[in-house]
């Protein structure tokens, strides 16, 4: 089976989702916080060795600067109460909780999640939103072990780039489109920080020495 027909699931599930946010591509993922790291190798490649220190809020997941911690990307704590979506820098937005129709913000590569507990659940997995065909193509193939989806099979293609294994399956894509009709049109539930503890205060993330800004 060639690498189009096997992911027909997945180009149709990208571009439904593409499309309801007002993005021009999507390229799925099996996770949010994977969607970031893609996001952020990529960034690192093109900006050589310009210096960009991402900023993480205190109220978020963990697996955030632990993925940053990983890659070698420099960041700070932002004392950010944030609604709907946070910047870690101009340009990579982690989407997480975000759902909103037309709400792709031109120019910036928004992350959203399918984790179960989310809006759109595909149990596991989550989206990069773009607008710029050539990084769109790039995080595709970068997610996908470097494969790109052609009609010729990986074992004759000529990987041209470090990939990946944070492909989303396409029985995950069929579960999301599954899934989509019910929930496009609800109300999604704001956070409420009050419940959540700052994750600066976990062992782990005390002995950094980050300057909140």
């Amino acid at each position: 089976m060639d690498e189009i027909t096997r992911n027909e699931p997945v180009i149709k599930f990208e571009k439904t989702i593409a499309e309801y946010f007002g993005a021009p591509y999507g390229v799925a993922v099996d996770s949010c916080t994977n969607g970031l790291e893609l996001c952020f190798r990529l960034d690192q490649q093109q900006r050589g060795k310009k210096i960009v220190v991402a900023k993480v809020p205190y109220y978020t997941y963990v697996s955030v600067p632990n993925m940053l911690d990983k890659i070698g990307q420099q960041w700070k704590w932002e004392d950010d109460k944030w609604i709907g979506y946070y910047n870690l820098t101009d340009e990579i937005i982690d989407a997480a909780v975000y759902w909103k129709q037309g709400g792709y913000i031109p120019g910036t590569k928004m992350v959203l999640s399918f984790q179960r507990t989310k809006h759109l659940s595909t149990d596991r997995g989550g989206m990069i939103l773009l607008d710029n065909e050539e990084d769109a193509s790039l995080l595709r193939k970068m997610a996908y072990d470097g494969r790109a989806r052609t009609d010729v099979a990986w074992w004759k293609q000529e990987i041209d780039v470090v990939g990946y294994h944070y492909y989303l399956s396409p029985s995950k894509a069929e579960l999301g489109m599954k899934n989509f009709e019910a929930v496009k049109d609800a109300q999604v539930k704001e956070k409420n920080w009050d419940y959540y503890r700052r994750i600066d205060d976990y062992p782990i993330f005390k002995k950094k020495k980050f300057e909140s800004k």
